[in-house]
């Protein structure tokens, strides 16, 4: 059987992980500035995380959600002490996705309302819902075709407000991610998050934060919208919250009422999942992880645009893009194949730097080194040699 070819891939094997590092099965070191997409927030195989999961699986792995589970509010609790947002409730899922799905389904329940404004270059999933408000119809299939999404400017109040004061009625919720992670580490302004908390609470839409990819303190926050001092409905959470572990999840503001057989799922919230969840909270709250990646992101920005070649370095905390000029356009391939680091990429030719939560200086320091040493090489490469 072969496997279905969707994936783009590189041809490495990763055969083990530590911290922010992993090493191919030939035993070649790589520095992992992308962390899977966003995913490892507190470093590969984190040993408190191990430990964890571990002594979980030695009691019981799995059983529904047709029995207590006590992890599920002992991550309950310790998740709305983090966040600050103890009053909040939660309903656990497996990613992304369906998170997202859930969030939009549960607004469209609450308000009896069916259309959902989205934005330019947004990705949510690819879930039903999810993927009718992503901003990518190569993605889209015609089943998931809907008249009831619309896509506005990102960061244009001007037509937000237009959009309401023609459709405030109608509209179920406003989903945005504060920062855009697919679309190319595009940054909301605060002023932005504002006028959509302002419309929301004056038509009584919800407001959902897409916090998959930039919360979980990979701003420097626990969630991004923090910045804006701001709070949204609903925030949807996977990535970094396991750590690696499939587990998402969605925070219900608490006007928000559950009824029976609202929402469901088989597998979200299951024993070990929770115990992956509840390591990664606890490894944040010991180490100081938000401060730490507001710190080594500020840093590592100022020291970006220190670079004249790189161009529009932009991000918050350790969620981090910039644009390549035409002449460095294979500078993320030359990173992977001849200084051995991961980074990622949003079209059309920016990279993205998403690694783990605790990046140290040092390894922060050698990601510079190389960048500036493929940045001279490249340019010595593109100069014709003099006869």
């Amino acid at each position: 059987m072969k496997l279905f070819d969707v994936y783009p891939i590189n041809d490495i094997t990763i055969a083990r992980a530590e911290g922010s590092y992993v090493w191919d099965d030939a035993g070649q070191r790589y520095l992992d500035l992308y962390g899977g997409h966003a995913v490892i927030s507190i470093g590969h195989t984190n040993p408190h995380w191990v430990q964890r999961i571990e002594t979980q699986l030695h009691q019981i792995a799995f059983y529904s959600n047709s029995v207590r589970i006590p992890l599920q509010q002992q991550l309950a609790d310790k998740l709305g002490a983090v966040s600050g947002r103890p009053d909040y409730q939660l309903f656990l899922c497996n990613s992304g996705a369906e998170a997202n799905e859930n969030a939009l389904k549960l607004a469209s329940f609450h308000t009896g309302r069916k259309k959902i404004v989205a934005f330019k270059k947004a990705f949510h999933g690819r879930t039903s819902l999810a993927v009718a408000a992503t901003d990518n119809p190569a993605i889209v299939a015609p089943v998931n075709e809907t008249g009831n999404i619309v896509f506005l400017p990102y960061n244009d109040e001007a037509a937000l407000h237009e959009w309401f004061n023609a459709h405030g009625g109608e509209t179920a919720a406003v989903i945005i991610e504060a920062i855009q992670g697919v679309g190319g580490i595009t940054v909301a302004t605060d002023a932005f998050l504002q006028a959509i908390r302002a419309r929301c609470t004056q038509h009584g839409a919800v407001f959902i934060a897409d916090e998959v990819q930039c919360g979980y303190g990979r701003s420097g926050r626990f969630f991004c919208t923090d910045t804006a001092g701001v709070d949204a409905d609903v925030y949807s959470m996977a990535k970094g919250m396991g750590n690696g572990f499939p587990v998402g999840g969605i925070l219900i503001a608490p006007h928000i009422a559950p009824k029976h057989g609202l929402l469901g799922t088989t597998f979200g919230g299951n024993h070990l999942a929770c115990a992956a969840a509840l390591a990664v909270l606890e490894v944040i709250e010991q180490e100081r992880l938000l401060q730490a990646a507001a710190e080594t992101g500020t840093w590592l920005m100022e020291e970006l645009k220190a670079i004249p070649q790189l161009q529009n370095v932009r991000g918050k905390g350790l969620m981090i893009g910039f644009d390549l000029p035409p002449q460095l356009k294979t500078l993320r391939a030359k990173l992977l194949q001849e200084y051995r680091i991961f980074t990622g990429e949003a079209k059309p030719a920016v990279v993205r730097l998403l690694p783990a939560l605790n990046l140290g200086r040092a390894a922060a320091g050698e990601f510079l080194e190389s960048l500036r040493a493929a940045i001279a090489s490249l340019e010595r490469e593109a100069t014709p040699a003099h006869l």
